[in-house]
């Protein structure tokens, strides 16, 4: 069975037009006008976001009276036009870096403000560790896969893959393992890893 709740809704029903009646009315801004406030006018450059709020007669009088340049030269204008093409941003010329602009003191005052920044940031020494860093080298696939068959980093000398070599070849060649072939294919791997890294590896 249907309910009519028509009766029900209608007196907490609030109409549009009762909505709007609710709302506190702004009057217009300008001097002796009570009329009610419908547009918005922008109080000038120095208060970009700040606004007059007018009628519609005195908007328009508003707008028609509106200089948003008013008290700058004509040097300030074409500047400011120039400045708006690029949203007031700094730009350079097409090939030209801004680091060709600045000494290398500059970059010493950023480098020390950047590592102050860390330090306070509970990353004291970061400043030393990054002069400190050595230069990584560079690892190439084959390089990184026998490294890897060998159990060692992508910084180890000559030394390290020669000395790993004889630890590895010592733990799986099947004599040390009486007689025990299981591991011969993990001894193989080792022996071409270590013919291609004594190569590469420095």
């Amino acid at each position: 069975m249907l309910i009519d709740t028509s009766e029900i809704f209608e007196s907490i029903r609030i109409s549009k037009q009762a909505a709007q009646e609710r709302q506190p009315v702004t009057l217009c801004e300008w001097p002796g006008c009570q009329k009610k406030a419908t547009h918005p006018a922008p109080k000038g450059r120095a208060n970009a976001r700040a606004y007059w709020h007018f009628c519609i007669d005195h908007v328009r009088q508003y707008n028609q009276s509106y200089n948003f340049f008013s008290g700058m030269d004509a040097e300030a204008i074409a500047r400011y036009e120039q400045d708006a093409l690029t949203g007031h941003r700094p730009t350079w010329k097409m090939g030209e870096s801004i680091s060709a602009t600045r000494s290398a003191a500059d970059f010493e005052e950023d480098w020390h403000a950047l590592c102050t920044h860390l330090e306070l940031n509970g990353r004291a020494g970061a400043r030393h560790r990054a002069k400190a860093r050595p230069e990584a080298r560079k690892i190439f696939n084959a390089q990184g896969k026998a490294l890897q068959v060998m159990g060692l980093n992508a910084n180890a000398t000559l030394g390290e893959v020669k000395a790993k070599y004889k630890v590895l070849v010592k733990q799986h060649h099947p004599d040390a393992n009486g007689g025990d072939r299981s591991t011969e294919d993990r001894l193989v791997e080792i022996i071409k890893a270590y013919q291609y890294l004594k190569t590469v590896v420095r």
